[in-house]
């Protein structure tokens, strides 16, 4: 167990340092000068070599992703070129945005996808079954920011029942839009993989013995078949999880919901490093993290991973 989580630990960490490497590589690849964007182009070349020697844009490429990796082991992301406030305080404000819309999308899209596809497997060949794997097949194509128009127009103009974009104060109502929209592509995908989970499940010696014994249908299906038809749901849940936390950037944008996808493409459209070096920084070590945190679920759900480690 102890090896386990060490070797989990380390792999988390080599990781993280992958990807800040890379992203700045090919951050300091794209074409134009962020001094130029900064202050542009008819600047005064004393001008320009001053700032850039503010931001050490000065410095060779190497030294520059040194600096940065000093800043980032003391806990500071830097400082944004456009409006001078520190990268890792505007984060902090907009994670916990993003994280509200993600856990809200995340629980819409497992209980349903869950539900439907229990129900689905356990109705094999049924109407229901045939209208879930339609419905679910329609949520898997179905464009994200088609949909989220889609919704705002039918309740919020139509039907007048939702508000279109915005955070409000905080209202849940403000939420159930874009978490909707966020959270369906999931709930297909989720409902799919629960049903034939499920289905591969309910054909194991051992819950034709549970059915022997006279259990409930009922308490077949939810003690003894759901629980080992969760592994490759929890493991979908887990990845999308992240995905989100990561900045869903069309559902943002579409429903003005002010996030790290926003933050995020407003850093990239004005080069502005910091930003970006942040936001992906902090999005890897949420996908990082959280596939952690899948592994020791797994722990838990599996005894055969305990045992082999």
């Amino acid at each position: 167990m102890v090896i386990y989580l060490l070797r989990r630990i380390a792999t988390l960490i080599l990781t993280l340092l992958g990807i800040t490497f890379v992203t700045f590589l090919l951050i300091k690849s794209l074409p134009g000068d962020p001094v130029e964007g900064l202050i542009g182009e008819r600047a005064e070349q004393a001008t320009v070599e001053r700032i850039r020697r503010e931001i050490g844009a000065d410095q060779p490429m190497l030294l520059q992703y040194r600096g940065y990796l000093k800043l980032v082991f003391t806990g500071d992301l830097g400082t944004s070129y456009y409006t001078n406030r520190k990268v890792l305080d505007d984060l902090k404000a907009k994670c916990l945005h993003t994280f509200e819309l993600a856990f809200a999308a995340m629980l819409f899209a497992s209980l349903t996808g869950i539900l439907l596809g229990t129900l689905m497997a356990v109705s094999r060949g049924s109407i229901i079954d045939r209208i879930g794997l339609l419905v679910s097949a329609g949520g898997i194509s179905l464009p994200v920011f088609w949909l989220g128009l889609t919704l705002m127009l039918i309740f919020s103009f139509l039907i007048p029942l939702l508000p279109p974009s915005g955070m409000g104060e905080g209202e849940l109502i403000y939420l159930i839009l874009p978490a909707s929209t966020l959270g369906i592509s999931s709930a297909a995908y989720i409902v799919r993989i629960t049903r034939s989970s499920l289905l591969e499940v309910l054909t194991q010696p051992y819950i034709t013995t549970a059915r022997s014994k006279g259990l409930t249908k009922t308490k077949v299906i939810l003690k003894h078949a759901l629980k080992n038809a969760l592994l490759p749901i929890i493991t979908l849940i887990g990845l999308d999880f992240g995905s989100y936390l990561n900045g869903s950037v069309l559902t943002e944008t579409i429903f003005g919901w002010d996030g790290v996808g926003r933050y995020a493409v407003e850093g990239i459209m004005r080069r502005d490093y910091p930003v970006v070096m942040g936001t992906v920084l902090v999005g890897a070590a949420f996908f990082v993290f959280i596939n952690f945190f899948v592994d020791l679920i797994y722990l838990y759900l599996d005894p055969r991973i305990r045992v082999r480690e």
